[in-house]
């Protein structure tokens, strides 16, 4: 069975979503239509998942331990394995991105993986920028991807 559960962020409303104890959602709202199959229930993965959000939001969490799986193509797995790696705090841009997962002339297709992104903060796509360091589209929008970034950069 899927279950989700509501969070309250300092964003406003987040949407986390289980199956098998594994974390496979966190969107920005709830009529995103990935959370169709799931029902809402409190789970003892999304009581973990919404302690360690808090945990980050304070501060206090750099990096998450949530068991999770994603579906998506392999390159989406790649590039989403790739943005695990991009250290708190810090930034990388859709070419640096393309570069890493063997696909130099991908800077696209990685900005449609990171659209894709079934879980938003914890596989953290807001830390990928524009080659000039501007921010571009988040699924969340502009204003949570830089409220992210300044909560990180604040926290350092």
């Amino acid at each position: 069975m899927k279950y989700y559960c509501q969070y309250s962020s300092p964003m406003g409303a987040l949407f986390l979503g289980e199956e098998y104890g594994l974390l496979r959602l966190l969107v920005f709202g709830e009529d995103d239509p990935r959370l169709q199959d799931y029902v809402s229930r409190i789970t003892p993965s999304l009581e973990k998942a919404q302690q360690e959000l808090d945990e980050y939001f304070a501060g206090k969490r750099q990096r998450f331990d949530l068991p999770h799986e994603v579906q998506g193509t392999e390159f989406q797995k790649r590039v989403w394995q790739e943005l695990q790696t991009i250290p708190y705090g810090e930034t990388r841009s859709y070419k640096d991105i393309a570069k890493q997962v063997q696909s130099p002339l991908a800077s696209r297709a990685v900005g449609l993986a990171n659209n894709k992104n079934p879980i938003s903060i914890i596989i953290p796509c807001h830390r990928v920028v524009g080659q000039n360091g501007k921010l571009t589209g988040y699924a969340g929008g502009l204003a949570a991807k830089e409220y992210l970034l300044d909560l990180e950069q604040r926290c350092v």
